[in-house]
């Protein structure tokens, strides 16, 4: 593995357009694109075997359970996830124990990323204290902090006093950083499991209905708009929140929003087996929630994909469906469900994939060296993906220390090939493989083709 920050990429194709190219890469900067490159000094050479290059991709919506459920997941393991994913930044969620409210804890979480080095890992700190929603957290300290937190968020929990979150936008409008809000009205989802519909009352599941979503949506649309501030909608799972966005957007307000993959791909049909892996937070919508989603993350009223990724042990996930842990693994698969739903029926082409997995979250988040054009002089965070190729999931083979993943056994298509980190090839399989450098041993162990 190049520890200089130099190597060689050959035979890829930027965006997917043209004809293949090598691209130069020296002290992790691009340095030359074109054909028959000669190497640099020192550098290695990995062959991206014709395969489309794009910019690393950035995850806004991650989970790595580190402090508190390290039997889950650690910064470690999901830094080994997202490098497998084709990731080169993930942000980390606050809804750790102890919860990430204050400085000592995002402080910690960050210095852990930068030790281990496979992906800049960017800790959330907490909206609230203790992710209470009753006093808002240290959120200047934390921006202060070696951390420079950047994104703040009760994810797993709304902040859903009204006059909380008006503070924290008014406050986080002043610290030059974001709001991510889980959208849920508490008081409309107790007990609830499943998507109000058809589907969850022949299944006798308590429903979760779209309201719950969009009337936070709304609020703190006008909040934003009272405060002069952003706020950002983290996992949009309905159509109503697609309009929603869309009205607020035409009334100038500074409102972005992601999507999951899950939500793109999968539907509450997938309950009938009453199986807790499917169970996620927001729950998995309808057909025309679905397709309402995938056309707004083409026409940009959704900004971008985010995995949600979240870890939960096998206990967890085995049991009756109303007390499964609701959450899905996705660092590794986010790249393949993309291709599947946005790709192959055309609505995105690869510069478009390149735009909602890398370049919005870098920019939505204010990352100047993530999500940057493939060009001389420009950071080499970069991924090579074969889109021809195709493979099947395994939870056992994953990096991440957790096995649900709702795409057990499935064929799905586009593979990571490789990763780079500012020069420094974080993961590798394939023709991209270093012949005589095994990146990293769990990944040779578990899945065989990693090198």
């Amino acid at each position: 593995m190049s520890v200089t920050g130099s190597v060689l990429i050959t035979n890829v194709r930027p965006y997917g357009d043209g004809d293949p190219v090598d691209v130069a890469v020296v002290d992790g900067e691009i340095t030359a694109i074109g054909a028959g490159l000669p190497a640099p000094e020192g550098a290695d050479t990995i062959d991206g075997g014709g395969g489309v290059l794009l910019p690393g991709f950035v995850d806004l919506h991650t989970h790595l359970r580190q402090p508190g459920r390290e039997d889950t997941e650690t910064v470690e393991s999901g830094s080994r996830a997202a490098a497998r994913g084709g990731y080169t930044a993930v942000f980390a969620m606050a809804n750790t124990d102890p919860v990430a409210d204050n400085a000592s804890i995002t402080d910690h979480v960050w210095r852990l990323g930068r030790e281990i080095g496979l992906v800049d890992v960017h800790p959330v700190g907490a909206v609230t204290v203790g992710l209470a929603g009753e006093q808002l957290a240290e959120m200047g300290m934390m921006a202060d902090g070696d951390a420079a937190v950047k994104l703040f968020s009760d994810d797993g929990k709304c902040v859903h006093d009204p006059v909380i979150m008006k503070r924290a936008l008014e406050y986080s409008k002043g610290l030059g950083v974001l709001i991510s809000q889980h959208s849920e009205d508490p008081r409309l989802t107790v007990g609830a499991v499943a998507h109000d519909g058809p589907t969850a009352a022949r299944l006798g599941l308590t429903g979760w209905p779209r309201a719950a979503e969009e009337s936070i949506v709304a609020r703190d649309a006008l909040l934003a708009r009272d405060a002069g501030a952003r706020v950002h909608i983290a996992h949009a799972s309905t159509a109503g929140t697609v309009e929603l966005i869309r009205w607020a957007r035409g009334q100038g307000i500074e409102i972005t929003a992601e999507v999951t993959p899950h939500h793109l791909l999968l539907d509450d049909s997938r309950l009938e087996t009453y199986d807790g892996v499917n169970r996620v937070n927001p729950p998995l919508r309808e057909e025309t929630d679905k397709t309402a989603l995938r056309a707004a993350l083409a026409d940009g009223i959704i900004d971008c994909v985010a995995t949600d990724h979240a870890p939960h042990a096998a206990q967890e996930k085995c049991c009756e469906f109303s007390q499964a842990r609701p959450g899905m693994l996705g660092l590794e698969t986010a790249l393949s469900i993309v291709v599947e739903t946005m790709v192959r029926p055309g609505l995105l082409d690869w510069r478009g994939v390149a735009r909602v997995m890398s370049e919005r979250p870098a920019q939505i988040v204010g990352l100047d060296d993530q999500g940057r054009p493939i060009a001389v002089g420009e950071p080499a965070n970069l991924t090579i993906i074969d889109p021809d190729g195709s493979w099947e999931v395994r939870g056992q083979t994953l990096a991440s220390k957790s096995g649900n993943t709702p795409y057990e056994s499935m064929r799905l298509p586009g593979v990571v090939q490789a990763t780079v980190l500012r020069g420094r090839v974080t993961a590798a399989r394939g023709p991209a493989a270093l012949d005589d450098t095994v990146f990293d041993p769990a990944f040779g162990e578990t899945a065989g083709e990693w090198r």
